[in-house]
């Protein structure tokens, strides 16, 4: 009976261990499926076009060269090495590279959430978290570099987090991700901040003496973390240029994925907001202060910005693991270090026919389906248009200028905000909607505009046509182009 009980608990150990891998392959293959969904943002241009430019010329940007309202300007990329990462994917496949290496970054981030929930929760819940995580971020799930640096920042946020689950100070071990976090993406901040509630949680029950001692440990980490988030090309410019996003005030409202979340209808996040206040009085939870703390921070996080939630939907359940298991204590594993080495055979060939599945239906699926970018910010015919015609200072919308940029035409605006500032973008925006008519018409006089590229349905488009000096030139279902009246017309390009 013994020796069949600890031949139960050691099949399970394996199959545990083979979970996460197994909740991993499911999300990539998903996502691989899905794979158009992952190409909705036009900032996957200009992206992928600074990876290609830093691979050209072995070297990173400094100034802007993409723009002509800003050429020249002080800019750095925060996001370097995930662009690099896909311009070397797209280069070789196409479309298809930037699919498969984002649903990669989500399998990763979905197997190593699990994993980290893993020590304190049964399967089931584990899996049903991880499949919550996903659902609560698939509006945010782009072929963008906050994707690549997402498998980072929950393996870097674990790690805090189980260091101050067993009152002990973080591994420098773990500094690394902070560095790769880093060159990935400017949201590395989020980490850095994450230290100091992490250590106060760490420290809350300890005596004064131990108290002060762990407290030291910590601050010493966090000033390792902050020289290892240096370690870029950039230096400590890495730490001023990831904050500048955050001080665009009025702007941040006005770009959809910094805006706040908008509960006029139900949606996935509300709902997750009542479940975790649901969990909180049904299992009747206590939490210490900096636990609370963190958890409102999340909340606020995605209250504030839609594109937080992500961060909310993964980070809250590692903050909740240990409390919520000590409600419902896992079973001890008796099987440790005696386990043979057949059994750790059996578990490693799992694990490669998982990795070998996911290939091979990889390579069937690409065989017979291109990806394609979705159609509403690739204004194909009309930039064809624009590039018969010789125009040299479009104003664009907003929506194109990573297609613009991909055409290598200067661009009015694009989605790197932090770059024209929040002054700039607000008063195209009010020009665009036409919420006063004088900066519209500022606007174009100031920069010498001789074309526009409007979507077909703003307001902006609609009353250039009644403006005295313009004319419609090009319309189609995607965008419209006007240029200064009195200059001659130009045959549109076929459709493709």
């Amino acid at each position: 009976m013994s020796l069949s009980f600890t031949n139960s608990i050691a099949v399970q150990s394996r199959a545990r261990a083979l979970v996460p891998l197994c909740v991993g392959a499911g999300a990539y293959l998903f996502f691989l499926y899905i794979g158009d969904t992952l190409l909705q943002d036009s900032d996957s241009f200009w992206q992928i076009k600074i990876g290609q430019w830093i691979l050209d010329h072995h070297a990173l940007p400094y100034t802007d060269f993409y723009s002509f309202t800003r050429a020249g300007e002080p800019w750095i990329s925060t996001s370097w090495l995930s662009q690099i990462l896909y311009a070397i994917s797209y280069a070789q496949w196409d479309w298809a590279g930037p699919v498969v290496l984002t649903a990669l970054a989500i399998a990763a981030s979905a197997a190593i959430f699990v994993y980290l929930l893993d020590a304190h929760l049964e399967i089931p819940r584990s899996v049903l978290f991880a499949m919550l995580a996903v659902l609560l971020s698939l509006h945010h799930i782009l072929a963008r570099p906050h994707m690549l640096a997402l498998p980072v920042m929950i393996a870097w946020v674990g790690s805090l987090m189980n260091a101050a689950d067993r009152k002990v100070t973080p591994s420098w071990v773990w500094l690394p991700l902070m560095s790769l976090w880093a060159n990935l993406h400017g949201g590395f901040v989020l980490g850095l901040a994450l230290i100091g509630p992490m250590a106060v949680e760490a420290i809350w029950t300890l005596d004064s003496g131990k108290q002060v001692r762990l407290l030291a440990r910590w601050f010493l980490f966090g000033v390792a973390a902050m020289l290892a988030a240096c370690v870029t090309p950039y230096g400590w410019r890495t730490l001023l240029g990831a904050t500048n996003i955050l001080n665009l005030g009025e702007l941040l409202s006005v770009i959809s994925e910094w805006m706040p979340a908008n509960f006029a209808s139900f949606s996935a996040f509300e709902g997750a907001i009542l479940g975790l206040i649901a969990i909180g009085l049904f299992r009747g939870l206590t939490l210490s202060p900096p636990r609370i703390l963190l958890i409102l921070l999340f909340t606020w996080m995605g209250l504030t910005h839609v594109r937080s939630i992500e961060a909310f939907a993964f980070l809250v359940p590692l903050v909740l693991a240990k409390p919520l298991g000590e409600t419902s204590p896992l079973p001890q594993d008796t099987e440790q270090a005696g386990e043979s080495w057949a059994a750790r055979y059996v578990t490693i060939t799992g694990a490669l026919m998982i990795a070998a599945a996911a290939w091979t239906t990889t390579s069937i699926y690409m065989s017979h389906h291109r990806f394609t970018f979705t159609m509403d910010q690739t204004p194909v015919a009309a930039v064809d248009l624009l590039q018969q015609r010789k125009a040299q200072r479009i104003f664009n919308a907003y929506q194109f200028g990573g297609y613009l940029i991909s055409r290598d035409i200067p661009v009015f605006v694009d989605g790197r905000a932090e770059l024209y500032g929040e002054k700039f973008v607000m008063d195209f925006f009010k020009a665009v909607e036409v919420k006063k008519l004088d900066n519209l018409t500022r606007l174009l006089e100031e920069y010498k505009i001789d074309a526009t590229l409007m979507v077909a349905d703003s307001p902006a488009a609609q009353v250039l046509d009644h403006i005295k000096g313009w004319k419609r030139l090009y319309a189609d279902d995607i965008a419209v182009i006007h240029v200064r009246d009195g200059e001659p017309a130009a045959a549109a390009p076929a459709k493709p």
